[in-house]
Parts: C-alpha cells; structure tokens; sequence
C-alpha cells in the first residue's frame, strides 16, 4: 500500500515545529541570561563604549581694577586627548600631531598605542593649536574644554596680583591669599558618544555655573602704570638695587597703585627669579629714615609742644651717651617746623627727648609702626618697634630720624595718610568687593578708621610744616608741581652695615612722602628707591619720581591746579641734602 503523502508533510511539519519550539526556548534562555543574569556586566560594558565618567572644573574668577578693567583672567586653553582604540595608525597620527603640538614623536606615538580608552597628549593649549588639530579631522583624537591663567597687562601689579601654578592653583599674591574665593569648582559627571565615537556632550554647558568668584581691588590701573614707569626711571637713573611706589587715598585707605621695580611676568613666572616675585611694600622691612621725623613733630605737638619752640640744633653735632649725632648742614637754633624743613637729626632727638621713651613709644604704636596692618596679603611683617622695656637711652632718639626701627613701606604711607586726613589712621583697603560667578556681591569692604592717632588740629599744623619742604631752601623741592601745594618728607636713610655694628657709608635708602592737594588731599604717595648709586639723597633720588606719579595723576583724576599759585612757585629748586 502506497505511503499517505499527508502523513510524510503531517511528520515534517512536528519536526520543523519542534525545531523552531527548540529556538524559541533557547532564544528565551539566552534573553534571560542576557538581559537579567548577565544584564549589569554587559549594560557597563555597552556603556563604557559610549559613556565616559569625566571631571569638570569650573573656570577661575576674575581679578579687576576699581574700573572692572581685568588684571588677571581666563582663557581658553583646551586639551588634547586620544582614545588609542580608534587609532588605526599610531605612527602616522603621532607625526602629523607633533608637527602642531611639539614633543618626542615617539612618546607621541607610545600614547597612540595604549590599550586604553583614554591619553591626554596635550594639556592647555592655545586655541590656534587646538583648532588645527581639529582640522586633522581624527577619529580618536580629541579637544577637551579647558583654560589657563592670563594676565593682559604682563607685569603691571604683578608682586599685588600674583600668579597661578599648571594646576591653576594660586601660588603667589591675590591669586594665592584668595585663591579659595577664585578657583572653579568640580563636578562628576558623564559624556557620551555616537557610533564613530564623536564626543555628543562635553558638560560645558555646565562650566558657568561652577566658575569662581571675582575680587575687584582698590588699584587703578592707569595710575598702577604711572608708578611703574616713574619708578623704573627713578631706579635706572641713579642706579638703583630695586625700589617701591605706593599711592593711597587717605580719606578712605584704599590703595591706587603698588608699584616694584624690577618687575617681572607672570605670565611666564618661571623665567624670573623668586625673588621678584615678593611684594615687598608688605612683606619687606627697612629702617625709615627721615621721614620719620614728622611722626616725632606731630607727637611731641599732640602731647603740647608748641611750632614756635625753638630748640638748640648743636650746630651740627649732639652727644647722646657715647653717640654722636650729626646733621647733614649745621644749624643753631631751629623751630619743629624748621626741624622738619631742614631735615634735622639733632633736632628731632632734642624734641623725642623732649617728650621722653613712654610717649615716643605711645605714639609710634598708635601710628601703626610695629603691627600688622591686617590688609589680606600673605607673609605680611609688622616690622620692628621693640617693647617700651627694652629701650636703652638712644633708642628714642634714633627712632625720631627713623633709625633703630624697621617698617613697611604700607605702614609708611598709612602714617603719612594719617597726617592728610585729618589725624585718622585708616586701615589699607585693596580687595574693595568679592562676587559670585553670577555677579553678586558677597563681600564689600568699606574705609575702616583704625583710630584717631592725632587730633585734626595737630594734623593742620604738621601739614603746614610739610608744605614748607617743597617750598624754597627745603630738601623736598623737587616734588614741587606748579599749581598744587604740596606736602612731603624727603628720606635718606643709611643701611645696617654688613657683618658689624653700625651703619654703612656708602648703603643708602632713599626716600619721599607726601599728600596733595593741601586743602584736600586726594592721593598720598611714597617712593623709595634702594640702594642707588648715581646719587643717594631721598630729595633727588625719589622726590621726581613723586613730582611723576602725583602730576600725572592729577592730570587723569582732573584735579585741577590753583592757577593763582603757579606764579608763587620757584624759578630755579635747590638741591639741598636731608
């Protein structure tokens, strides 16, 4: 009997329905081992071909003048960065890189050939050099956002502003005092890419949110160029080791201008020696010289002394002890206002004797001499006034010219500020506003009155004395500006002696401070220029670069000049010695 052809296709169906129910089975088995007994191991897997845990970090805040012009600032300055997998020629790919980037093609190339998803091959490079690699158009090869410190205008403020590390960590001045205020925050997070491993999501559009706050200082910029450039002059002309410049508001503390010289570019820090990098207007001590002899005239006037005393001045040599004291010129009898005109060594001993060790000291302390100032710059010194018990019988007489003692040159100008605005000792203001990277303002700091030194009595009398050594015959004539009544001090101070007791003949400090306009001072400012050897007398050496800053100055600010003054003015100055 013939085979029924049904039962044959009936037999080969069962089978292929089995066969496919066999499929069935294990396609379920294997969905279930794929998907919940192996699901997390090859979910990471996947996604570690196409998401990348990376670590933003937000960019530095900014650093302005007074005016929001920037001292110090971002810029962008992206990474480079290869997934070795995706390199299909590593040798050929390092020589077009190092041909843009520079380096040892065979490190490149080492990098290249990793078995690994990640190499950085450049860090912070310049947009030009980014862009270019870019246009290689690389698969594997990456620009990672990025940014590097900068600062526009190289070494003006420099020793103030400071400098950032590769790390962009402040390493020096505002940038390292306020670094915690100033550095980008971090965040976590992921980036993603397609099939051909094109990078979808970098997170910049997260970076503004965790960029740093902005300091906005009391400096203003044009006047910080004027100080530098009188200053440099100054320095060059006599020859000079190094010296500072330093402009004030007295009315409110705030600092204008920190000027150093020689100065140096943080940009490219690494070029200059350390030692430039010190601002030494706050960290730096020196004996003041002279110009402490207006300190001695206002305290021994404060305590009731009166400007028309007349004091013997030996006529040019006084013993204290086994001391002897000598002035530049002799004079024989001479009023403090004379005292301070004529730059008077004898004289101002006679007046710290006068008043006696307790209020010399007193009144030093009050002025600020030996105490920090307590303006937010690091390693800042208080200098050196040695406690009331430890005094020895010339120790007030040789603080009254400014010997004996060590300041800074923040500390000086602060005291003479005192003097202008009216006996007020007001603390140095430089950091004015702290904001947030959305622009509010965090921290505000306002003009701060330390204490009243002296009574504003006092103050106007002083004032008047130091308007007489501009004038005709004083040791400050030099500073003169025609138009303006100018108030200072000229300062020429000898040097420790180096490995013995006593001073160097030929290690000067020369020195001016003053304040203008007379009937409301506007600017403070002091220069002191180190070591000089063209000539060493504060009243040549420093009393010009003065007259520079303090007329160009008025020029920006527009203060105007009493024109019925100019005609009172000296033909010719003299070059009388302090």
């Amino acid at each position: 009997m013939a085979a029924n052809p049904y039962e044959k296709l009936g037999s080969r169906i069962l089978v292929i329905r089995f066969f496919l129910l066999l499929c069935l089975v294990g396609i379920v088995i294997r969905s279930f081992d794929i998907q919940i007994l192996q699901g997390e191991v090859l979910k990471k897997k996947a996604e570690n071909t196409y998401v990348r845990r990376i670590t933003i970090q937000g960019e530095r805040g900014l650093i302005l003048d007074r005016h929001l012009n920037k001292l110090g600032a971002s810029i962008d300055a992206p990474n480079i960065t290869a997934d070795p997998t995706q390199i299909k020629n590593p040798r050929q790919t390092a020589g077009q890189l190092v041909k843009i980037l520079g380096g040892s093609r065979a490190e490149m190339e080492k990098k290249l050939s990793q078995k690994r998803r990640f190499a950085l091959l450049a860090s912070r490079v310049s947009p030009a050099k980014a862009e270019a690699v870019k246009q290689l158009n690389i698969v594997g090869i990456y620009n990672r956002d990025n940014s590097k410190r900068f600062y526009p205008n190289r070494h003006l403020g420099a020793q103030v502003i400071g400098f950032t590390g590769k790390d962009d960590q402040g390493l020096e001045g505002l940038e390292f005092s306020y670094n915690d205020v100033l550095e980008g925050r971090t965040l976590k997070t992921q980036e993603y890419k397609d099939g051909q491993g094109t990078i979808l999501d970098t997170g910049k559009n997260q970076r503004d949110g965790l960029k740093g706050g902005t300091i906005v200082l009391s400096l203003d910029k044009k006047i910080q160029f004027f100080s530098e450039q009188a200053l440099e002059q100054a320095v060059k002309e006599h020859r000079g080791k190094s010296g500072m410049a330093l402009v004030m508001q007295p009315a409110t503390g705030e600092i204008l201008a920190v000027a150093h010289y020689p100065e140096f570019n943080p940009n490219n820090y690494g070029d200059f020696s350390r030692s430039r990098y010190r601002n030494r207007a706050v960290t730096d001590a020196f004996e003041p010289g002279s110009i402490m002899k207006v300190i001695t005239v206002a305290s021994a006037i404060e305590r009731g002394m009166s400007a028309k005393t007349i004091i013997n001045c030996e006529n040019g040599n006084y013993r204290v002890g086994r001391s002897v004291i000598h002035d530049t010129h002799p004079h024989d009898y001479l009023t403090p206002g004379q005292i301070v005109k004529f730059s008077s060594n004898i004289g101002a001993a006679k007046i710290a004797q006068e008043i006696g060790p307790k209020a010399m000291h007193y009144y030093l302390k009050a002025f600020g001499f030996g105490n920090k100032t307590g303006i937010n710059c690091s390693a800042e010194s208080p200098g050196v006034i040695l406690p009331l018990n430890r005094w020895t019988s010339i120790d007030a007489v040789a603080m009254s010219f400014g010997q004996g003692m060590s300041v800074t040159a923040l500390q000086l100008v602060s005291a003479v500020s005192a003097i202008a605005n009216g006996g007020k000792l007001m603390k140095p203001l430089l950091v004015k506003k702290v904001l947030s990277n959305s622009g509010e303002v965090i921290q505000e700091n306002k003009p701060c009155v330390v204490r009243q030194v002296i009574s504003a009595e006092t103050a106007g009398i002083v004032k008047k004395m130091m308007a007489r050594v501009v004038q005709e015959d004083g040791t400050g004539t030099q500073a003169a500006i025609p138009g303006y009544r100018i108030c200072g001090k000229t300062s020429t101070a000898q040097k420790a002696a180096k490995g013995k007791k006593g001073y160097s003949h030929s290690r000067f400090t020369a020195a001016f401070a003053g304040f203008a306009p007379f009937d409301n001072p506007a600017l403070a400012i002091l220069v002191v220029v180190d070591e000089p050897k063209q000539n060493h007398y504060g009243g040549i050496v420093a009393a010009p670069a003065f007259k520079d800053i303090m007329a160009r100055s008025f020029n920006y600010l527009n203060i105007a000049p009493n024109t019925d003054m100019i005609a009172a003015l000296p033909r010719e100055v003299s070059y009388a010695a302090d």
